[in-house]
């Protein structure tokens, strides 16, 4: 969700956003991992490994989590790093989540130390510790969560810390799209639209979207207002 968007915008956005692995365009190696590990996954019946996703805004990271859930025929939760600032908002999605269900924390470079260390073993045993009374009577309880699986997204790798990033099984990094791919992911988003669009047009839009899904579609829909 891009901040200040407006409502309708918001709901384009979500329109256009493929919703499976085959719909999918862009990022050959990645959407090719990710589908192995999806297949083993489910064939064993177990939780995705943990998945980290890293690169510029706009390429697709929310997307791939909520394709990475539908795929798993799982729940989708959404969160962010600057959402979550104190241990218990942490604690209370965590216990909630059933099993198998997926958590999208985005910008997860953003969490605070100390809600970050409540993920250890969160991710690791499926447990979270929870410190009781303080002082002379401070005592931990351990409790148990439901095999979930993490998702999550930073546009700055380097800022995580080296016991986050060593959790995470499965880690990508989303490059900039080729032409062909922006044309075809604007002729998709025409057709949904029911936007009439020359293969021309299609060019033309997606030369000048930097490279970026986000950029393209929104410049089709200005395209489409005028």
């Amino acid at each position: 969700m891009s901040r200040g968007a407006l409502p309708e915008e918001v709901q384009l956005e979500r329109q256009l956003r493929p919703q499976r692995l085959d719909e999918y365009v862009g990022q050959r190696a990645a959407v090719e991992s990710l589908r192995i590990s999806v297949e083993a996954a489910r064939g064993r019946g177990e939780p995705l490994d943990h998945v980290l996703l890293s690169g510029p805004p706009g390429l697709g990271k929310t997307t791939l989590a909520t394709i990475m859930a539908n795929e798993m025929n799982a729940a989708l939760v959404t969160t962010a790093g600057p959402s979550l600032d104190r241990g218990a908002d942490l604690m209370g999605i965590l216990t909630n989540l059933g099993e198998r269900d997926v958590l999208f924390i985005d910008e997860i470079h953003r969490l605070p130390r100390m809600v970050e260390e409540l993920l250890y073993p969160a991710m690791e045993d499926f447990a979270v510790n929870f410190v009781m009374d303080k002082g002379l009577n401070a005592r931990t309880m351990r409790i148990p969560l439901r095999p979930f699986t993490l998702v999550a997204a930073t546009t700055r790798p380097g800022m995580l810390s080296s016991p986050l990033r060593e959790r995470f099984g499965i880690f990508h990094h989303l490059d900039f799209y080729e032409l062909e791919d922006l044309v075809s992911i604007v002729t998709r988003s025409a057709s949904i639209l029911g936007a009439p669009l020359e293969p021309s047009g299609a060019e033309a839009i997606a030369r000048r979207a930097r490279g970026t899904p986000r950029i393209v579609n929104r410049l089709l829909r200005r395209v489409r207002d005028y």
